[in-house]
């Protein structure tokens, strides 16, 4: 975010209360602030838990927070994730309610009821109880977004397992490193799926992931399930290999729910650091549920048996875990999921499923929002949006301008927005308005939600005062929060904890309290990019570039993009043997297309600029902040520092 970027929020002076019928039926009210204040965090979430989860075993204590910060919640409660989803609401007499809505994006589609979709995940949970797979598992799941995906994290989640949803934009290098790190029994993948108009495979990404490495070292993975989506050709691994649907009809149709102890490892999901390795985020089952489903229901204002939901996310994603799995499907909601992009086979797509299933609650992010803002409001003009009583925004800070179309087209100028800030460490939204309650500002993620405790402060954690930035921090522990980094528990404590001690939760993120009180996010304060909501790091990039033998040294930045929030910038030298075998453009491109089969095309550089040196202090750290400067246009700032200071003048010449 950019000075003239903070400047236009301190001056955002636009309100917008929460319509008076809305008030008036809404599933949160103020009171819940001060029910959570005058019991206190544990309690409270200890009540949300008793109310909106069914538990084998009650638990008696609600926190445990002896051994900071490896937090416990309800550890002595046993559930079943997949019964509080699935089970629970059929028994209640709703398995004739629409769970799934799917929408595929060459126009195929299908619906599941809650009684359906229960069956599917137990025949699921039959098969890869007969491969194998037992409580504490880890199961990789690389879908599209479609039914299996939901169904194979249910089946997963149902026997005690652990599943690593990996998004199926990622290259085979991204599987493989995600696999072996979490040591996987067994995959899930498809033939392929379709994005943009067309098929795209995953298996062979799969094959070649888990091909023995160079030093003759084979995957831990034994059986490889494969969905037939697209038809298309695949090279088949006997005694590996298994087609999810020949497999799938042979199981019986009958699982018993088992409980199992509230800490139960649920699933682990890779997200970037500022180190090259990614981490593997590790969330447990009774807290994360309480809190997925507790947001979903109060800052969406859900009323299951009248609204239509649907999260625009994928399931690679954490929001494609908390909302559009867990939270939803825990609270007996009936929701939309969709395939494809938002403009195939025409730029209208979005609008004509919000017309379809007359969708009332859409969660969407800033970049979506962004693109359909510059394609002109007489797109979503065509289409009926009158069900639509609720919008969200997720992955990144939204600018107040991108707000207000959103609510004024989308939401017919009366729509209540909820901005939500979290993280996939956080597990669930952490900060938003609640849309009975709060008067909404555009640009502003709000207020935490009740329950928990953020606060804006220095590098000495004084608290901040109005207007003043500062380093978001969570300073109490909370349900959702994350269990560990898999298998590094040191890495845990010093990524998130060893800022401000083992008590406080270090966000990365920059953020203000203005003078009410509501928080504006001010973008990270590391080298992670948000790249349309997904968050990149910097080193693994710059990695994945050193690794192609052109390159001698990268660095790579964040630059504000317009549709994307954050696009990849890259800076490379390349090595003197390879210096004149390309021009610098045909480079670039080769580059370019190196790093998308590496990491996956979300971290394909916008732009590669081929230098003959980085800025560098006398110590030899680069001076990424310099380096941000330039690709945003802007003028350059300090180089007293650097160990010559006519590097930035030479890379601006070479940009021009």
């Amino acid at each position: 975010m950019t000075a003239d970027d903070i400047d236009n929020l301190l001056h955002e002076a636009r309100r917008f209360p929460p319509p008076a019928d809305f008030s008036q039926n809404a599933v949160a009210t103020a009171e819940l602030y001060e029910k959570a204040r005058s019991e206190g965090g544990p309690e409270f979430w200890a009540g949300q838990a008793r109310d909106l989860l069914h538990w084998h075993k009650p638990f008696t204590t609600a926190l445990d927070w002896s051994n900071p910060p490896f937090a416990k919640w309800f550890d002595d409660g046993e559930l079943n994730v997949a019964y509080n989803c699935l089970d629970r609401h059929v028994l209640a007499g709703n398995g004739d309610r629409v769970a799934i809505h799917w929408e595929g994006e060459p126009g195929d589609s299908k619906s599941f009821t809650y009684a359906e979709l229960t069956a599917e995940v137990k025949k699921a949970a039959n098969l890869l109880t007969a491969l194998g797979v037992e409580q504490g598992d880890r199961v990789a799941i690389y879908l599209p977004l479609i039914p299996e995906a939901v169904i194979a994290m249910l089946a997963v989640a149902r026997l005690g397992a652990v599943h690593s949803v990996i998004f199926g934009g990622f290259s085979a290098e991204s599987i493989r490193s995600r696999v072996d790190d979490a040591g996987a029994k067994l995959v899930i993948t498809a033939d392929g799926g379709y994005r943009k108009g067309k098929s795209f495979p995953l298996k062979p990404a799969v094959d070649k992931a888990l091909e023995p490495d160079a030093d003759g070292g084979t995957s831990t993975v034994s059986t490889v399930l494969v969905v037939k989506r697209t038809g298309g050709d695949v090279d088949w691994h006997d005694g590996r290999d298994l087609w999810w649907d020949e497999e799938i009809a042979q199981v019986d149709a009958e699982h018993e729910a088992k409980p199992f102890p509230a800490e139960n490892p649920l699933f682990i999901l890779y997200t970037s650091g500022t180190t090259g390795k990614p981490k593997g985020i590790l969330h447990s089952s009774g807290g994360y549920l309480t809190q997925a489903s507790f947001t979903h229901k109060t800052v969406f204002d859900l009323k299951p048996e009248e609204d239509v939901y649907w999260s625009t996310a994928d399931v690679g994603w954490i929001t494609g875990h908390s909302y559009v799995v867990y939270g939803p499907l825990a609270n007996g909601a009936t929701e939309v999921i969709y395939e494809g992009t938002p403009d195939t086979p025409h730029p209208g797509r979005w609008w004509e499923i919000v017309e379809k299933y007359k969708v009332s609650i859409l969660y969407a992010a800033p970049t979506a929002i962004r693109t359909f803002m510059k394609l002109g409001r007489q797109i979503p003009q065509e289409f009926d949006l009158s069900s639509l009583r609720l919008l969200g925004s997720v992955g990144e800070p939204i600018n107040p301008e991108a707000w207000v179309w959103y609510r004024d087209v989308i939401g017919a100028g009366t729509t209540p927005i909820v901005d939500t800030w979290w993280q996939t460490e956080t597990g669930a939204i952490m900060i938003s308005a609640l849309p009975g309650v709060t008067t909404l500002k555009p640009g502003s993620a709000q207020v935490a939600i009740p329950g928990i405790a953020v606060d804006v402060v220095d590098e000495r954690l004084r608290s901040a005062g109005p207007d003043q930035g500062g380093l978001l921090v969570i300073t109490q522990p909370w349900p959702s929060m994350l269990r560990g980094i898999w298998g590094d528990p040191e890495r845990f404590i010093e990524t998130y904890w060893s800022k401000f001690g083992p008590t406080t939760y270090f966000a990365g993120d920059g953020a203000r309290f203005d003078k009410d009180g509501d928080i504006w996010l001010l973008g990270r304060v590391d080298d992670v990019m948000n790249v349309s909501g997904h968050r990149l790091s910097t080193a693994e990039i710059e990695s994945s570039l050193v690794s192609h033998p052109m390159v001698a040294e990268a660095a790579v930045v964040g630059a504000s993009d317009e549709t994307t929030g954050q696009a990849v910038v890259a800076f490379v030298i390349t090595r003197a043997s390879q210096a004149d075998a390309a021009g610098a453009d045909d480079a670039a491109a080769v580059l370019r297309a190196h790093v998308a089969a590496q990491i996956g095309a979300i971290a394909r550089p916008r732009q590669v600029f081929i230098v003959s040196e980085l800025p560098k202090t006398r110590s030899g750290k680069i001076m990424r902040r310099l380096l941000r400067d330039v690709a945003e246009g802007r003028e350059i700032g300090d180089t007293t520092t650097l160990a010559d200071t006519q590097v930035m003048t030479i890379i601006s010449q070479t940009m021009r």
